[in-house]
């Protein structure tokens, strides 16, 4: 059904369905890698001295007891007791069987606990790892790869392996000894009987290792699709307002259905596969139970073993497939483990395009004196956005970058940031190399105001202090006052304390952008940056933020990006740009004088409101 849908959806040329399937995320066919195993066990190591002695010292001690009570029973009770009738012998095992049990329940009870209290600990230690790694990550990172499929190796694939920290690993090394030690006892109570109920174990092994190639595979294609449902439901909710208004509720149902089918045969067909291993360890148990019976009821009509025996082998032939069938389970959680785990590690092996320096400086005291010294940047090989770009932007100056879309505005921006590094050329701050600097200390001394603002969840206050945390509310309040945004929070019945819900959903666009700039403001940077900021902001509060901002900027360096000339018609110093390439710069008398492109830029624009 699924692959009938997308080759529909083919045929249609979905744009979705160019985009969506052809993903970073493919299945990968690989051994399974031990050393990739170890490491992530190595996530243990912080709690080797605590939780984990104590659930491995509890899980030994109910083992023992396991393998100690079918000998007690078989060749103290029946073949001593029960054969000299000896009552008070019998009595005196069944108290110390109960109370050997009893210390088997609370060592479970303390085992499950500890070892839950590990595995919890792992998971948020790997998700805290994980999320901290992917925040530092460099912009081009982000740029190949949609939000959905962070989100499931961040969630999905962290939890997957949930089941391996808090049961797998400590029953795997239970089930072993366990295994070990019945194998033991058996052929010390008799090495005959043990070689023929243990004959099935060389088919069994070759058989499930076998399965091992085709259960990995089918884990791994699980995570995938996983992946891909994740980043369509993503994109979904993200774009949903326009999918309504073209009226695209019915086919993008219509898709999910496709991707969700995917979803439900990669998991059945994983699940499939992996449940074949339980009825081969039942038939195996049964084999085994046969052979118990025919050739141990031989032995003991030839009096080669006593009754005792047989009942402790028949206890211990039926413990023996308990462990081996849980080791199934296991590997099962071993495989799915693998599958997440290579995903993981995969993120956290990424490294930054954009390192910081292992040397790097850092600004003391930053003026703002930006220099671009033959700059050339591409974000791939076919397309060139930057052309060896050379200018210089002083202390306190307001420059304006105006030109049309792909001229190479925001990358310049970008480039101040360290968003991204030059192919080649170099971009000066205070005459550092921004290369050479710590990263943080780069940053806090920049802000940045883009057209599409974000706003967290939470309240207005928490949002305004996001770039600089430890602001007084008196702080936060002057900063809103400055920027023109008190006079609508004032309004809102909790003020500052109004919970703005996710991406600032309950404000209008302009409402949003004043956040913004509060924001951005009271991060009291000595760079600002106003991508296309006034964009979606009514006139009128474009006049209050205008003068607004003669006040701000004054000592401030300030790079504003616009299309609506009309707002940078103040600034020191304006650099036209067109295909990565400077055409001309000054003031906008000096450039309306020399009526080059720039003129012509205003005179399109007034043409347009003229029309209007």
């Amino acid at each position: 059904m699924a692959k009938q849908l997308t080759s529909r959806l083919s045929k249609k040329e979905s744009p979705h369905l160019k985009r969506f399937y052809y993903p970073l995320d493919t299945a990968v066919e690989k051994p399974f890698n031990w050393k990739q195993m170890l490491r992530l066990l190595g996530y243990i190591k912080p709690y080797r001295k605590t939780y984990l002695p104590g659930a491995m010292l509890v899980m030994l001690i109910s083992t023992i007891i396991r393998l100690v009570v079918p000998i007690l029973i078989g060749k103290v009770v029946i073949d001593v007791a029960i054969a000299n009738r000896d009552v008070g012998l019998l009595t005196q095992l069944v108290i110390g069987i109960s109370l050997l049990y009893l210390v088997s329940y609370l060592a479970n009870m303390f085992r499950i606990k500890w070892v839950n209290i590990l595995g919890q600990r792992v998971i948020y230690d790997l998700r805290k790892t994980l999320f901290s790694h992917v925040q530092r990550l460099s912009h081009n990172f982000f740029d190949k790869r949609s939000a959905g499929s962070i989100l499931v190796r961040i969630l999905n694939d962290v939890n997957s392996l949930q089941e391996l920290f808090t049961n797998g690993i400590i029953n795997l090394l239970m089930d072993l000894v366990m295994l070990v030690g019945i194998v033991v006892i058996l052929f010390v109570l008799s090495p005959p009987l043990a070689l023929a109920v243990l004959v099935i174990l060389p088919i069994m092994f070759y058989i499930s290792t076998k399965l091992r190639r085709n259960i990995r595979r089918a884990w791994q294609d699980v995570r995938i699709q996983k992946s891909r449902l994740n980043s369509h439901l993503n994109e979904s909710m993200q774009g949903i307002r326009i999918t309504q208004s073209f009226s695209q509720e019915q086919e993008n149902t219509e898709f999910f259905d496709g991707v969700n089918t995917d979803n439900y045969e990669t998991e059945r067909n994983a699940m499939k596969k992996s449940a074949y291993f339980g009825p081969f360890v039942e038939m195996s148990n049964a084999i085994g139970t046969v052979i118990l019976i025919s050739y141990g009821a031989n032995l003991i009509i030839s009096e080669q073993i006593e009754i005792g025996t047989f009942v402790s082998f028949a206890f211990f032939l039926g413990m023996f497939w308990e462990p081996i069938s849980r080791l199934g389970q296991i590997y099962n959680q071993l495989l799915v483990a693998m599958a997440s785990s290579e995903r993981i590690f995969e993120f956290l092996d990424e490294q930054p395009n954009v390192e910081e320096k292992k040397n790097a400086l850092e600004y003391l005291d930053m003026k703002g004196n930006i220099v671009f010294d033959k700059v050339q940047f591409s974000y791939d090989e076919d397309r060139i956005a930057l052309h060896e770009i050379s200018l210089e932007m002083k202390q306190g100056e307001t420059v304006a970058l105006v030109g049309h879309t792909g001229s190479g505005k925001s990358t310049i921006a970008n480039l101040i940031s360290r968003f991204y590094d030059p192919t080649s050329g170099v971009v000066k701050i205070d005459g550092y190399d921004i290369r050479d600097m710590k990263l943080d200390s780069l940053r806090k001394n920049i802000s940045v105001v883009l057209q599409d603002t974000f706003i967290f969840s939470g309240t207005i206050m928490e949002n305004i202090r996001f770039g600089r945390p430890e602001a007084s509310d008196e702080e936060v309040i002057e900063a809103a006052k400055v920027v023109g945004a008190d006079e609508f929070i004032s309004k809102l019945a909790k003020g500052y304390e109004t919970e703005v819900e996710e991406r600032g959903n309950i404000l209008s666009a302009g409402e949003r952008q004043l956040l913004s700039f509060a924001r951005a403001l009271l991060a009291d940077p000595r760079i600002l940056i106003l991508d296309e900021a006034t964009a979606s902001i009514d006139t009128e509060t474009e006049v209050k933020i205008q003068k607004a901002l003669k006040t701000l900027l004054k000592g401030r360096t300030a790079i504003m990006i616009a299309h609506r000339l009309s707002t940078i018609r103040e600034a020191d110093n304006i650099i036209v740009l067109e295909h990565g390439r400077i055409l001309e710069q000054g003031n906008h008398q000096q450039l309306m004088a020399k009526k080059g492109e720039y003129f012509d830029l205003v005179k399109s624009q007034f043409q347009m409101l003229d029309a209007l």
